[in-house]
């Protein structure tokens, strides 16, 4: 029977968008276009300054490589997959003096795409429902919902997902492209392997598109310099809003000595140091790595036990980038965009069962808001006050992670047979697709 995580009758789902002009598109872009200017207007005149990495650092990135100077991911280690490029170099457009200006409005644009694939022509309840629950977010993040690279590869999963329902190959080619902007949506490719049957026609898409830009790189002479962006990574320390830095942000806070919060110049972030980091920082990635290989084997277990790719895909896809976030030795108040994606896709599908933890979202991304950019130095110094609202936020990172997981094992519980396959939902399986058993 053809499945696929978002269902082709979401219009009837239920959802708490009940009046009908709140379905309007000409409402729906009114919010949009209201959304936006206030986050622009944030980013060029709001309080901290949220654009610092577009202005000083991918800035810097583009002159350089437009001039010569510098190749990155080609003679020179960068940080990012790299097509970060194709954003950073697209925003020198219209000259430097333009270069924020443009790189929002290139993020505005992006987004726009994936809100009208979204909405559609006459939106249903559902798709309204994860439409407004999506500007709600991007609001209450604030500035850096737009202001840093993570914010193009939002709106590339979120349009990647929805692509899988009707141009299913395509979708899946988008998700590969995304990954190689940015490392967090291989966690879209490896939750469709788990969870379709045809996971060959998706390991397939994203080798092929791995291949051709890893190719065309070496073809420019990157050697291994193309999977700089790894080591690089690997090679962090403790970054003051990763969760596992609370223990020893709370120590300082307390002024409990030996604990530093420091500027790393050579990864650009502000890091902390004191009594067992170092271990901590050992220790980090081989955890990350057990923790995504635990969610994956509770993703097979319930795909192994019936559970339909529509109920299985989005908590898997939502437990993997929370995995992502929570066990992990870096952290940056934009990793919150990555929840986007798949809490509008759970939206879409299934209204009633995921409206409390995309309510959980919005709580995380006010917080993420207080902390950065307009506390930010309160953080730095570790007032209490700061750290405690960062351990809510973090915590909270916990809660979701704990409940995608309870979601996931309930659905490997479930017995298998005849009256399994009641359990699909009513109006998933009409598209064909990638994703179809």
């Amino acid at each position: 029977m053809p499945e696929s995580p978002i269902p082709a009758a979401a219009s009837v789902a239920p959802s708490t968008v009940r009046p009908r002009f709140l379905r309007r598109p000409l409402v729906l872009w009114g919010g949009f276009a209201l959304v936006h200017a206030v986050l622009i207007g944030l980013n060029l005149s709001g309080v901290g300054w949220p654009l610092g990495d577009v202005e000083r650092v991918y800035l810097g990135w583009a002159e350089g490589t437009v001039s010569g100077a510098v190749r990155l991911g080609i003679d020179t280690d960068f940080v990012y997959p790299i097509l970060a490029l194709a954003p950073i170099l697209a925003s020198l457009a219209f000259g430097a003096p333009l270069y924020a200006l443009t790189w929002l409005g290139l993020v505005t644009v992006l987004n726009g795409v994936a809100f009208g694939v979204l909405t559609g022509r006459r939106p249903g309840r559902a798709a309204a429902g994860a439409a407004w629950w999506w500007l709600g977010f991007l609001l209450l993040l604030g500035p850096v919902a737009l202001a840093r690279i993570d914010s193009v590869t939002a709106p590339l999963v979120i349009l990647g997902l929805l692509w899988l329902r009707t141009r299913p190959f395509w979708g899946a080619v988008l998700l590969s492209v995304a990954t190689w902007v940015k490392v967090w949506p291989v966690a879209a490719i490896v939750a469709l392997v788990v969870a379709s049957r045809r996971r060959w026609q998706v390991l397939a898409a994203f080798a092929g598109t791995s291949a051709l830009i890893i190719v065309v790189a070496l073809t420019m002479g990157s050697g291994l310099t193309i999977l700089s962006f790894v080591t690089e990574q690997t090679n962090r320390g403790i970054q003051i809003e990763a969760p596992v830095a609370d223990w020893w942000l709370w120590q300082s806070a307390l002024g409990i000595p030996g604990t530093l919060v420091y500027y790393d110049q050579q990864i650009l972030t502000y890091q902390v140091i004191g009594t067992g980091t170092e271990l901590a920082i050992a220790v980090m990635t081989p955890l990350l790595v057990l923790c995504v290989a635990a969610v994956l084997a509770l993703g097979w277990r319930a795909q192994r036990r019936g559970a339909s790719v529509d109920r299985l895909f989005p908590p898997l896809l939502l437990a993997l980038v929370l995995t992502l976030i929570v066990v992990n030795k870096v952290g940056s108040p934009q990793f919150m965009t990555w929840l986007a994606a798949p809490l509008i896709l759970g939206l879409v599908s299934s209204p009633r069962s995921w409206w409390r933890p995309a309510l959980v979202a919005l709580v995380m991304a006010a917080l993420t808001q207080v902390v950065y950019p307009y506390f930010y130095d309160g953080l730095l110094a570790t007032t209490p006050a700061m750290v405690l609202i960062l351990t809510v936020r973090n915590l909270l990172e916990v809660v979701l992670l704990g409940w995608m997981a309870v979601r996931l094992w309930r659905l490997g519980s479930q017995p298998v047979g005849p009256g399994a396959q009641s359990q699909v939902a009513p109006d998933a399986g009409l598209y064909r697709s990638i994703l179809k058993e």
